[in-house]
């Protein structure tokens, strides 16, 4: 059954449309992902959906009596009460009937006649509030609270706290506890894991593969829509294209649409040009002319397939080493972190980077993984241990906070203050690769988004060319295409990487080993996140006494080889993809010149004609030597 629909919904602003004509479904159990670039409009139809604003065109409808509930990104819970009785605020209904209960019990109770109508009535209502406190979750809306809590990383020692002294992150992840225990029909969440350890996350995503209602979820968090959503509604350039499955799922089945697009358009370009060919051969001649006027009719009653959009706005981005570092990259043994030698975050630390190796650092919020990277960098002093970084080692920061960035600054003066020897249209040219066109060179650090200024730093390390880099949540504030471009980015860098992120997506794309930081250790884990959660579930750690270091070696040697295989495939399928393209211009300019040839202006022009036919000879051959690689590289990448 639909809940809720959108049709043919328009959007304008100033008299210029956003986006028209588009149509979205909601059915009962519906799990769906709204997907798209930074300012595609999610957020303009979200606010649409849950009544916020009217659309310009179209309507919305939505089942009677259906109960909704938005949450917004980074939307806190502001409150005085305790966290407890906040969460028993959703229960008022229940806590009131069970209040009604105890009265009807005690009036019972004092009944010595039970004969009396009165005490009939007692009865019967006493059964109804029964029934409807049952209904309610009246017997368990305790352990729910608790349940929910519990899953969101309050135990009991915060039942009693005020909302009003948490974090800004745990009021959103309570403000997301209480909209779960509401239970609304449905439920829209905008970018929900911010501020979600993964073990948090492992559990949202579990009791939302449960979830009563409906679910409509904006997220950025790829891993989590895997396992959450069976929908995906993409939004680009003005459409809402609709895909059935999880978001690998989706994008696999965008991709072959998009080739599909691309072929069928060919095609039917290479048709037109061909009747057009034929009409300009013919018009004029009495024996065909006929014929050339029914090719003419045909062209104008053909329905012309739109060329396939061109999705632009996605940062072009390259990491380099200048020069290689020697093998060892980073030792660090028995090492203590903090602020405080007498409440240290963590301690016996011991963690090994080697060179062109990649190792995520993974671990509850708080347990100090940025201050372990502070530490490396000599912002934070060591409490206690030893680490030293090797021979050569030149080091790039990718901050998650910011802080190296001027808000006083221009972007041009960011990046021309880092790299002064750059000459301006260098610098120009680097940051155009990373977006920053024109004008928005001038913007000062201060006036941008949280995803530009990600850019900005982005900018400053590729120009940095460290051969070690030190990145900090860098997916933060990225978009999804954004990120992809940055996993392909960091795969195809030559050096080596140590990275905090909460993006357990990104982890499996780029990561060849685990380090689990907690209180009292390390635990290393060998291959991307999925490996690391397996061999966490049964126990089987790289890294205990009986593993040998043979098979250690072995081990590091196999995923060395693994990551230049992925590298090498990648770096076939994109030539493939550029070899398409070259075949395409060429096949392009050979037909243009097969007009020009069939030109009458030319008829008696035999320079123009021979130097034409030269050409396009010369065409010939290049595009013989182009497709022949092609199906070099085809066989290949099918092997």
């Amino acid at each position: 059954m639909i809940i809720l629909q959108a049709s043919d919904v328009t959007r304008r602003f100033s008299g210029v449309t956003f986006f028209e004509h588009l149509n979205l479904q909601i059915q009962e159990k519906s799990r769906i992902a709204l997907v798209g670039r930074n300012g595609a409009g999610k957020s303009t139809l979200l606010k649409m959906l849950i009544g916020e604003t009217e659309p310009d065109g179209g309507t919305i409808t939505m089942k009677k009596g259906l109960r909704m509930a938005y949450l917004a990104q980074n939307a806190e819970l502001e409150s005085t009460r305790t966290v407890y009785r906040e969460m028993l605020l959703v229960f008022e209904e229940v806590l009131a009937l069970e209040a009604r209960m105890r009265t009807l019990e005690t009036e019972i109770a004092a009944c010595e006649d039970y004969t009396d109508p009165g005490y009939q009535k007692l009865l019967t209502d006493y059964d109804q509030v029964q029934h409807d406190f049952n209904v309610k979750n009246g017997y368990g809306y305790e352990a729910a609270i608790r349940g929910i809590l519990h899953g969101f990383g309050f135990d009991e020692t915060f039942y009693q706290r005020q909302v009003s002294t948490l974090s800004g992150g745990q009021r959103t992840r309570l403000a997301i506890a209480k909209q779960l225990l509401e239970r609304p029909d449905l439920l829209i969440l905008d970018e929900p894991t911010n501020h979600l350890d993964m073990e948090t996350l492992a559990w949202l995503e579990q009791y939302l593969q449960n979830y009563p209602g409906a679910l409509l979820i904006v997220s950025h968090d790829r891993y989590f829509l895997d396992r959450v959503v069976t929908e995906v509604y993409d939004m680009h350039a003005g459409f809402l294209d609709h895909y059935v499955g999880n978001y690998s799922q989706f994008m696999s089945a965008k991709a072959a649409k998009l080739h599909s697009q691309q072929k069928a358009f060919q095609k039917q370009q290479d048709e037109i040009q061909r009747l057009e060919d034929f009409v300009a051969r013919n018009i004029v001649r009495a024996s065909t002319t006929k014929r050339a006027q029914a090719r003419r009719k045909q062209l104008e009653r053909m329905e012309l397939i739109p060329a396939p959009i061109n999705e632009s706005g996605v940062a072009r981005i390259i990491f380099r080493a200048a020069k290689s570092s020697g093998r060892e990259v980073l030792r660090m043994q028995e090492a203590t972190i903090g602020y405080e030698l007498l409440t240290p975050l963590a301690q016996q630390i011991n963690l090994d980077v080697d060179q062109q190796h990649v190792v995520a650092l993974v671990g509850p919020n708080g347990v100090g993984k940025s201050t372990l990277i502070k530490t490396i960098l000599r912002q934070i002093p060591l409490l206690a241990g030893t680490f030293k970084l090797g021979a050569n080692v030149q080091v790039g920061y990718y901050d998650q906070e910011q802080q190296t960035l001027d808000p006083k600054q221009t972007v041009l003066q960011t990046i021309w203050q880092a790299y002064p020897l750059l000459a301006e249209k260098d610098v120009r040219s680097m940051l155009g690769s990373f977006m920053f066109t024109g004008e928005a060179v001038e913007k000062s650090v201060a006036s941008l988004s949280g995803g530009e200024r990600a850019r900005l730093l982005l900018t400053k390390l590729s120009l940095a060319e460290a051969n070690f880099l030190i990145l900090d949540e860098p997916t933060n504030h990225l978009d999804i295409d954004s990120r992809e471009v940055l996993e392909t980015a960091l795969n195809e860098y030559n050096g080596t990487i140590l990275f905090v992120s909460h993006d357990r997506y990104f982890i499996n794309a780029i990561a060849t080993e685990i380090v689990e930081l907690t209180p009292t250790g390390t635990t290393l884990f060998y291959g991307d996140y999925d490996d690391y959660l397996a061999k966490r579930a049964s126990g089987l750690l790289v890294n205990e006494p009986d593993s040998g270091r043979d098979v250690v070696q072995s081990k590091q040697r196999d995923l060395t080889a693994e990551k230049e295989k992925k590298k090498a495939h990648r770096r076939l399928e994109r030539e493939l993809t550029q070899l398409e393209l070259e075949i395409a211009v060429k096949e392009t300019e050979k037909q243009q010149l097969a007009a020009v040839l069939h030109d009458p202006t030319y008829r008696t022009d035999l320079n123009k004609l021979t130097e034409v036919s030269q050409t396009m000879a010369e065409l010939d051959v290049e595009l013989s030597q182009l497709e022949d690689r092609w199906t070099e590289l085809s066989i290949s990448l099918e092997g």
